[in-house]
């Protein structure tokens, strides 16, 4: 897996240039999706094993629980707003695209069995043929040390350049776009 930091990162960049209103409410929740399909570790507890459906990186690293993931944290945290209006949707989309930017950080990682990207329908483990990310030591105890340290090195160069990159760029527009529409 990527590290809480990477996938963190990820929801902090796509929300970033969003909305408006409840910006930091938006932003709290978009880290939570991104990090909660890492609580399927609590499975081991259980003895479930890495490779069972439930087991980590299983289901909840799907696109189906990234959808439903959507839909459960719009309906606690924004009651007002009905699922099915353009406001719902853009909600949802967010916290779909935060939970799902947690599968494609696991998919560029260099080890585990892979995501289950398709769960429930397909159960197989799926990795993206480009793995430059260091996979990220499970616990706290061993992230902190001088393999979690290599983790950050990479996550630093393929996640965090990235969405430097992007916020350069898409800053870039926005005051392009402003000088064009004041002339």
């Amino acid at each position: 897996m990527a590290s809480a930091f990477a996938h963190a990162l990820m929801a902090f960049t796509l929300g970033k240039r969003s909305q408006k209103e409840n910006k930091h409410k938006l932003l709290l929740l978009g880290i939570f999706c991104t990090i909660f399909p890492d609580a399927d570790v609590v499975m081991f507890k259980f003895g479930i094993p890495y490779e069972h459906f439930l087991g980590h990186r299983g289901f909840s690293h799907s696109l189906v629980f990234a959808l439903l993931l959507g839909i459960l944290v719009t309906l606690a945290f924004s009651r007002s707003v009905p699922l099915a209006s353009r406001q719902g949707l853009k909600l949802i989309g967010f916290f779909f695209l935060c939970t799902a930017s947690h599968i494609l950080l696991d998919a560029l990682t260099n080890g585990g069995l892979g995501v289950g990207v398709f769960s429930p329908f397909d159960n197989g483990r799926y990795f993206l043929p480009w793995r430059p990310i260091q996979v990220s030591p499970i616990g706290a105890g061993r992230f902190f040390s001088e393999k979690g340290l290599a983790v950050i090195k990479s996550e630093l160069v393929w996640v965090g350049l990235p969405c430097l990159l992007y916020f350069l760029v898409s800053g870039l527009f926005r005051k392009n776009g402003r000088k064009t529409t004041s002339a």
